[in-house]
């Protein structure tokens, strides 16, 4: 490995950094390392001129001035913007720390600068506005609408809708059937169950799309004659025009269509587990922000629960248990409850979750077998 040049400036040792990471991460991902360093940079050039070497960094006034800086600016970074600024920032500084070529203070950003993101509620479409758009789309028939409800009805990203092949959808064997997304914004490809609906849905937009003059020369589902940004910004644009002509209440972005496929899969019975792969997520707790959960279905799902605990803690009465002891107590009746309540008890047992409550019953079965054996000795001897 090249030795460092102690004249190297921070701008060149933190780029040439970047440059590495580059050879792994996404474009998009490279792209906000260099816009971090770059509002780094710009703060330390308006407030700290003479800060030009990376052992020259300090906590102190260097980085917590950048943090108030970020959050001051005019028009305002968003938190996320921040947040990510200030992540990239500290991974940079930590490599080239453990990488032991460079004198890097520690604690030059802590996990305590970091913004708290908003949490906000799932935006799902109202079920009136869900039934107009889908009418309206529906109605319109181009390659636009069809490309909208394609989305609507597989909660893909606009992104992924943009990159799907011609030949995305996919026969699985006997009835199934999939479409499957390549590889997106979280480094992952996924199939996303389709039925018969969705299959006619991709042969429209098949033929719809062989009227474009680029259809010839891609692969795409969608040709983008213009490139990527602009089929996205045209996407927008559509569905925007399309919520308008259709009387919805409020205005609808392409996301938004994907929280309703959430919850929508959510209210048919779908695992949150297997929403979480449906939509592609590699953590639970990103797709409980998609799922809206409205007080009729917790209502539902309540009632659910309480017939589900009534049958799984029901203990059946055994007929022995509803048999009236003989006259004058005889043996055989009473080793006929005696097994009946046994029995009673080794079925609650396995229900018991506690392995204490568990031990002490099996002591207790124990005993009223050894109450049973004796018993049934004590009547072969008066027989």
């Amino acid at each position: 490995m090249r030795k460092p040049r102690a004249s190297q400036s921070l701008q060149q040792i933190l780029g040439a950094r970047i440059g590495e990471l580059a050879l792994t991460l996404r474009p998009s991902s490279v792209n906000v390392y260099r816009s971090s360093l770059r509002s780094l940079l710009r703060y330390l050039a308006l407030h700290h001129r003479r800060i030009d070497r990376l052992c020259a960094l300090r906590r102190d006034p260097h980085l917590l001035g950048w943090v108030r800086y970020l959050a001051g600016q005019d028009p305002p970074l968003s938190k996320a913007t921040r947040l990510l600024y200030l992540q990239c920032v500290r991974r940079l500084l930590e490599d080239l720390a453990c990488s032991g070529q460079y004198a890097v203070r520690q604690g030059l950003i802590l996990a305590t600068d970091f913004p708290r993101l908003d949490q906000y509620l799932p935006k799902p479409l109202s079920p009136e506005d869900d039934r107009l758009l889908q009418q309206h789309l529906r109605a319109c028939d181009d390659l636009a609408s069809n490309a909208l409800l394609l989305l609507r009805y597989t909660g893909m990203r606009i992104g992924e809708l943009l990159d799907l092949p011609i030949d995305c959808l996919r026969h699985l064997g006997e009835q199934h059937w999939a479409l499957h997304v390549p590889m997106g914004k979280l480094h992952t490809e996924r199939w996303v169950p389709v039925d018969e609906q969705i299959r006619e849905l991709h042969a429209r937009l098949v033929r719809l799309r062989q009227g474009r003059a680029t259809a010839a020369s891609s692969n795409l589902l969608l040709p983008q004659p213009h490139g990527h940004p602009a089929a996205y910004t045209a996407l927008k644009l559509a569905l925007k025009c399309a919520a308008l002509q259709a009387g919805c209440s409020r205005h609808i972005t392409p996301h938004q269509l994907r929280h309703s496929y959430a919850s929508e899969m959510v209210r048919a019975g779908v695992s949150l587990p297997a929403v979480m792969h449906l939509l592609g997520h590699k953590d639970i707790a990103m797709t409980l922000r998609y799922v809206q959960v409205t007080q009729n279905d917790l209502q539902h799902e309540y009632q659910r629960a309480r017939q589900s605990m009534g049958t799984l803690h029901a203990i059946p009465e055994l007929p022995a248990t509803r048999t009236k002891p003989e006259p004058g107590g005889g043996y055989h009746a009473i080793l006929k409850l005696l097994h009946a309540i046994r029995h009673l008890l080794a079925i609650y047992r396995r229900r018991l979750s506690d392995e204490k409550p568990r031990r002490s019953i099996a002591r207790l079965e124990n005993r009223l077998l050894k109450i049973s054996t004796e018993l049934d000795q004590l009547t072969h001897t008066q027989e």
